[in-house]
């Protein structure tokens, strides 16, 4: 307290918190972004925590911090919080260039549990802090300013606003999508319906759902390979995997089959052959397992839509296959040649194979010799599949295009 002229004044030293900034559009849509980039690798963490407790706790922690980081800038958005949360975001990034491209953390890849029905989704997830962080620091490099006018905050949501809603709309699909996994795939001893782990290559568990048909003694098994692509769908008659993988095999148990769906690792998280590798694995965790699960291992059969048509197709012309016949339905059998194909085709194409003219050589079924090969049901159109049909029948192989799966199977697996 000092005194003026007579007067008292109080002194109040200068403010040294630091000056807020406006929850414009940038900073909210980079919040988003960030909370988005947090939560898919969050909603992988239960199913990470099964395969390897210290990378759970890893990608946990960092996910957090990264959720109070947008917490903490909304609530009180300065300069200072905004680059705590650029901070977060660049950490979160680092921790996903040196799990993914770089792939130095030891034992397995932890972004796979994300993965199991967009096999993109840890890609994703790194897009989004991409524009987390440099959203951040733009704001960060503004001054506190004057309250601008209406019409310049207004004009500056129209504008940003499509981009926010693709950013939520963007992350709450990779949530969805990494959050698929969250419920158990334990071995289950249960004959009559269970799910098991087939297969865990590079130290990630594999799942197949098993269903029985009614009766007892041993029954001959579909081995079913969803669609897709390569890059989406899962096993799962329902939920998001079931809706990208597309059509549903028809129900084979009421013809006394047993089915046994998989999940395979999706492009571009496991390039090929992995998918075609897994397809492989589950065949002989069918044939290893024959007793405990009821099964004839000399009556195992494929069945494949789209991308797993093609599986299907790869798995029934390998030499020395227990396969007995392959029912493929809507699958392309050749990615040498996709001139005339739509650029979206071609793209899928390219993320799920690459461009290596062996790879695509190796993952088309109508580049193989057919000779010897099971019989085979062919329908749904696909890529060369026409072609492909004429191949296998050119080596005397017997084809048929009926739709009816299941008639099929019964006619030709005995």
């Amino acid at each position: 307290m000092k005194v003026v002229d007579g007067q008292r004044s109080a002194y109040r030293p200068p403010s040294t918190a630091p000056p807020p900034l406006r929850r414009g559009p940038v900073l909210v849509t980079a919040a988003f972004a960030a909370l988005g980039g947090a939560l898919i690798p969050a909603a992988a963490v239960p199913a990470l925590w099964r395969i390897w407790q210290l990378y759970a706790m890893l990608f946990g922690a960092v996910a957090a911090v990264e959720i109070v980081a947008v917490v903490v800038v909304l609530g009180w958005p300065t300069r200072k919080t905004a680059h705590f949360g650029a901070l977060s975001a660049f950490v979160a990034l680092a921790l996903w260039v040196l799990t993914r491209p770089l792939g130095l953390l030891a034992r397995l890849d932890p972004w796979q549990p994300a993965d199991t029905v967009v096999g993109f989704t840890d890609y994703v997830a790194a897009g989004l802090q991409v524009f987390a962080l440099f959203g951040f620091l733009v704001v960060a490099r503004r001054r506190a300013r004057p309250r601008p006018s209406a019409l310049r905050r207004v004009s500056a949501w129209i504008v940003l606003f499509p981009v926010l809603l693709l950013v939520i709309a963007t992350g709450a699909a990779g949530v969805v999508a990494a959050g698929d996994g969250i419920r158990g795939t334990g071995a289950s001893a249960l004959l009559d319906g269970g799910t098991v782990e087939y297969c865990r290559p590079a130290g990630v568990p594999l799942a197949m759902d098993i269903r029985r048909p009614p009766g007892t003694g041993p029954a001959p098994v579909v081995l079913v390979l969803h669609g897709g692509g390569l890059l989406l769908g899962n096993r799962k008659p329902s939920g998001p995997g079931a809706l990208l993988a597309g059509t549903r095999p028809d129900d084979l148990t009421a013809r006394g089959f047993a089915v046994a769906s998989i999940d395979y690792r999706l492009a571009p998280a496991a390039r090929w052959p992995a998918p075609l590798d897994d397809a492989r694995c589950a065949v002989r965790f069918l044939e290893a397992n024959a007793a405990t699960l009821a099964i004839d291992p000399a009556r195992i059969a494929v069945q494949g839509t789209g991308a797993g048509g093609t599986l299907a197709s790869l798995l029934a012309l390998t030499p020395g296959t227990p396969v007995r016949a392959a029912a493929v339905v809507s699958a392309p059998a050749d990615f040498t040649d996709l001139r005339g194909t739509d650029a979206v085709t071609r793209a899928s194409v390219l993320l799920a194979l690459g461009r290596a003219p062996a790879t695509l050589r190796s993952a088309s079924p109508l580049t193989y010799p057919a000779a010897g090969a099971p019989p085979f049901l062919v329908t749904g159109g696909g890529r060369k599949s026409a072609e492909f049909a004429g191949h296998l029948r050119q080596a005397g192989v017997p084809v048929t295009t009926s739709p009816d799966v299941a008639a099929f199977f019964a006619a030709v697996v005995r």
